[in-house]
């Protein structure tokens, strides 16, 4: 076999074990999954790619306004056959009647935190030119725009998750804080259905993502064909099993850093729901009698609409005159009579054109309070009427569509298309004369929905085969089995699904389980709301949105790592003990007082497992493990490796850990440095020390830590060839720190330092506590008194030996690292931890170095500690907002050759500019304000008269060398001495303090960021340019 086939075949093992222990876990999901609710909105809305539409996003569908007022005392609940006509006759004590009649906005915010918005757009951009739609493609203005606008309505703290544009359709996502580090396999794909079958112009928009760990869903934004011609019914059927099948998503990551084998599809999830503009309009009936039937309800805002003027693409000519209102008893006309007809008034036309109103005396007399399924007049009770019509819901009763386990919330509201722009209820005035239709539709399904249907027409099917089989053999055969004759009745089980015909006069074909329903037949699944936005008037389509209660299993993360352990347990048990073994004992170094810290992996997995107990960055901490050939035969081992998390390349372990081997061997004479071999080969007797070392020094993973976006906890999988695998835990418990912080986090650190924040996040809802980091306060002074300290302790002892100082030999000390004198890093690093330990601790700073540490180290610890601090800030103390401006200013400046005055006018203008950002002036000041005196303790201006001046520092010893457009050093080698000083400062300290800006003009942009320095350095006799 060659090497390759054999690192392949190590591969597809460590998959397979991987996916084993997956799987087995996630067969246990009961034991480590509780309980958890969620509420999902959902919002729907056709712009007709009008602009004035952004106004309108944050009203209707965060604020949960634009309900029409007199249309809200509707009944919302479940539908008669889920609970009886008179159980709902009384308003008065119907909740949900009165909630909508109090308040005609949807409960958005009655019910909780919205834990998840999720919003399809249709008609984004104008789909109507082939050429456009084709520009439109790639552009991603459009989605950025809609990105911006969703946000900044949502509550703060809301986190895209998803967000998808399909020419003109767009998909996007959000959800809480709280739900957000809950959500992961975040997939979306896209599916054309348009011009050839493919094209963007229809179609859908689909996001697959994982809730809780546990709970698959699916959300699609779609836009089926358009009109109303015979075959574009077909059409729109066609596009949504299209969009149904075609869809496809990524493979699910199970938790542990293991893709699943297969891509998912639509109807694998646990959840779904279909939304947006399906276009399914209302048959059988003439428009206008649709029109009239729908006047009774909204015929003020007819009138209102039609003293206006007349809409676009209407044809009258000449000024719009008002509408009379005509009664027919007394025979006079009431112009604009501002009294609205009652909810029974019935309105008709006559010749004239004139809208007619019957009088009072005409009008019958109802109950003061009536439920509206039970009023001929009502709203609801027309709607009623008119649903029979809908294709949709023929096509679901037919099984042509949508008819495998969909479901609909009751549909009280006025259909959603097509209204002239800019009226609340007026339909279609145009030429066209569209019929009023229910377009915007939001379906649902869970898997149980889906499973019942597919349980229902399995057995459908065997009725059916049973009963060909029965009529075969002839009915005179049938009599001598007595099961078919008692458990079979063709007359009432023997319906075949592909072959029931509508029939508009029998509801039975309308099954409200599958159709309509407040949450289907899965009770973990809650329609809370559902209704149009009447009032939001600035497209033809009317916004839709529903609320949504889910219940969902989410995942417990330390009964998970229980049940992983004993999982882990069982298939080492498992394996085959004739195999080669290995005896593996864990050191744990650290464990608590009256454990000696080791344990023995008998059966394979580690009970414990590596604890790093506390860790804390920039700390190197230390464990061990043997592993010891307890068999009778050469056993060979390794570490097996995995896929990486996120798609890269393959990892024995993470990033943070690393190892290296040293044999034990009884012999003696085996290789004495085994380093990082993939493979060791033990004799029956030999065993080798794994050395681990778990060190966070990265500050991209301390701010993932310190957000808690990610943990210490991996597993590491020993492989025996031929052999059982043996799986050690690894977890450490990560000790927040000041360092990878933003200056935002920073000023809300209470005292206590960061270390008090352990299991707590800092978030802008925090009161602000410090003007600037207080991390940086105690930095600065210190520095101040170290160097101090160390230049008079200088003078008294080494001056008189002759010897020179780290700052007459070189400018940058104590900052620069070629200046340092402390060379020890073993002891430096320990200096280091000392500070960084005290600065998350809220200590003093220098309470903490080891006795024997000298003055010079010391600062020189407290200096690098300072260049570090500032580098791992997350947005610099000079922002790359604010550094841009900066540098506009003085590319202007230098463009126009206008110099300022004297370095005090460019520092005034540096910090105007920097004012924009309080918190950031203040540390900006704090900080230059430190380095000024550093330098002037350093590099003073005038000597001790009794000692001969220093000589000048040798241009060699500053970095950089040289720049284009510095001030040549002055005769004075005082002043030269200390100009050179500032130049290293801020050669140290601008890529440091300054957040990376544009890249172009990157040579010159460095100089400029030098000088922003430089500038606040400078001392009095420098103040000329």
């Amino acid at each position: 076999m060659s090497a390759s086939a054999g690192q392949d075949d190590a591969y597809d093992d460590s998959i397979t074990t991987h996916r084993s222990l997956s799987h087995a876990v996630s067969a246990r999901k009961a034991d480590y999954t509780r309980s958890s609710n969620i509420r999902i909105k959902i919002g729907s809305w056709n712009i007709a790619a009008l602009e004035v539409t952004e106004q309108d996003l944050g009203s209707w569908f965060v604020d949960g306004k634009g309900i029409e007022k007199s249309f809200a005392n509707l009944y919302v609940g479940p539908p008669a056959s889920r609970g009886g006509a008179g159980e709902h006759s009384n308003t008065e004590n119907d909740p949900a009647i009165a909630a909508h009649a109090e308040s005609p906005v949807d409960d958005t915010r009655v019910g909780g935190e919205i834990g998840l918005y999720v919003l399809g757009l249709q008609e984004v951009v104008d789909i109507t030119s082939p050429a456009e739609t084709l520009l439109r493609q790639f552009d991603p203005a459009t989605l950025n725009k809609w990105k911006r606008v969703l946000g900044n309505a949502l509550p703060r703290g809301y986190q895209l998750v998803a967000g998808q544009q399909l020419i003109g359709l767009m998909l996007l996502i959000y959800a809480s804080p709280t739900v957000a580090p809950n959500i992961s396999s975040v997939s979306t794909t896209t599916v054309g259905t348009g011009l050839l079958g493919y094209l963007g112009n229809k179609g859908g928009v689909a996001t697959r993502l994982v809730l809780g760990e546990t709970t698959r869903l699916v959300f699609i934004n779609s836009h089926l064909a358009a009109g109303t011609e015979r075959g574009s019914l077909e059409r729109r059927n066609w596009d949504a099993r299209q969009i149904l099948s075609r869809a496809k998503f990524d493979a699910v990551d199970d938790g542990g850093g293991v893709l699943e084998e297969w891509e998912e599809e639509i109807g694998d999830e646990d959840f779904a729901w279909f939304f947006g503009d399906l276009n399914y309009r209302l048959e059988e009936l003439p428009g206008d009698d649709i029109r009239r039937l729908l006047m009774l309800h909204a015929p003020k805002e007819y009138v209102k609409k039609r003293m206006k003027g007349p809409a676009q693409g209407d044809n009258t000519e000449g000024p719009m005159s008002p509408i009379a209102l005509r009664d027919e008893e007394e025979g006079h006309k009431a112009v604009g009579d501002p009294t609205p007809p009652s909810a029974n008034t019935v309105v008709d036309s006559d010749d004239d054109g004139e809208v007619v109103f019957p009088s009072a005396s005409s009008t019958p007399t109802l109950p003061d309070k009536m439920d509206p399924r039970l009023d001929p007049a009502s709203m609801l009770t027309t709607i009623s009427s008119l649903l029979p019509h809908d294709q949709l819901r023929k096509q679901q009763a037919s099984r042509r569509v949508f008819h495998d386990g969909w479901c609909e919330g009751p549909i009280t509201f006025l259909p959603t298309y097509k209204y002239d722009v800019g009226t609340v209820g007026v339909f279609d005035s145009s030429d066209k004369k569209r019929s009023p239709s229910w377009c915007d539709r939001i379906l649902f399904r869970s898997s149980k929905d889906k499973e019942g249907y597919e349980r229902k027409a399995k057995e459908a099917e065997e009725a059916r085969k049973k009963d060909e089989e029965m009529k075969a053999r002839g009915i005179d055969k049938a009599s001598a089995e007595d099961d078919v004759l008692f458990d079979y009745d063709p007359e009432t089980d023997g319906l075949d699904y592909g072959e029931s015909e509508y029939d508009e006069n029998d509801t039975t074909t309308l099954d409200p389980e599958t159709m309509v329903a407040n949450g289907g037949v899965d009770d973990r699944l809650r329609l809370d709301f559902y209704n149009s936005h009447q009032r939001i008037t600035s497209s033809d389509h009317k916004p839709l949105t529903a609320i949504f209660t889910l219940s969902y299993d989410a995942v417990i993360s330390e009964l998970k790592s229980k049940v992983q352990q004993e999982v882990a347990r069982e298939l080492d048990r498992a394996e085959n003990e004739g195999r080669p073994g290995v005896t593996v004992v864990v050191d744990n170094q650290g464990n608590p007082p009256g454990s000696d810290g080791s344990q023995e992996i008998k059966s394979g997995y580690s009970a414990e497992g590596l604890n790093f107990s506390d860790v804390k960055y920039g700390q190197s901490n230390l464990r061990s493990i043997t592993v010891a050939n307890t068999g009778r035969v050469p056993a060979t081992f390794s570490f097996a490796s995995r896929p990486a998390p996120g798609g890269g390349p393959d990892e024995i372990c993470r990033p943070w850990l690393s190892y290296r081997l040293d044999p034990v061997s009884k012999s003696g004479d085996g290789d004495s440095d085994l380093g990082l071999l993939h493979e060791v080969l033990l004799e029956p007797g030999d065993a080798v020390n794994v050395s681990l070392e778990l060190l966070v020094d990265d500050i991209s993973l301390v701010r993932a830590l310190n957000n808690d976006r990610e943990k210490l906890e991996d597993v590491l999988v020993l492989r025996v060839q031929d052999g059982r695998d043996y799986f050690l835990t690894v977890r450490g418990n990560w000790m927040p720190t000041c360092f990878g912080r933003s200056i935002e986090q920073l000023i809300r650190i209470p005292e206590g330092g960061a270390r008090g924040l352990l299991n707590k996040r800092v978030t802008s809802k925090e009161d602000v506590k410090w003007s600037a980091p207080r991390e940086l306060f105690r930095l600065t002074g210190a520095i101040e008194e170290m160097v101090e300290r160390t230049v008079a302790e200088w003078g008294m002892t080494q001056n008189v030996q002759g010897a020179e100082s780290p700052w007459e030999t070189s400018a940058g000390w104590p900052f620069a690292e070629d200046t340092w004198t402390f060379i020890d890093k073993g002891q430096r690093e320990q200096c280091k931890f000392y500070v960084r330990e005290a600065l998350d601790t809220d200590r003093d700073l220098l309470s903490l170095f080891p006795a024997d540490a000298s003055l010079t180290e010391k600062t020189e610890a407290l200096a690098e500690i300072m260049v570090d601090f500032l580098r791992s800030l997350e947005d610099g103390i000079i922002t790359s907002t604010l550094w841009d401006e900066l540098e506009r200013g003085m590319a202007a400046r230098e463009k126009s050759r206008k110099q300022f005055r004297d370095s005090l006018e460019e520092r005034t203008w540096i910090l105007d500019i920097l004012s924009a950002k309080p918190n950031h002036n203040i540390s900006f000041v704090f900080l230059t304000t430190m380095l000024s005196r550093v330098a002037s303790e350093v590099a003073p201006s005038h000597t001790d008269p009794l000692s001969p001046p220093s000589s000048p520092i040798s241009p060699s010893h500053l970095a950089p060398k040289s720049r284009a457009g510095a001030r040549a050093l002055s005769q004075n080698p005082i002043v030269a001495r200390r100009q050179l000083v500032e130049r290293s400062y801020a050669a140290v300290f601008a890529p440091v303090v300054i957040a990376q800006g544009d890249e172009a003009g990157r040579r010159a942009g460095e100089e400029r960021k030098r000088e922003v320095i430089e500038v606040f350095l400078r001392g009095k006799w420098e103040e000329t340019p």
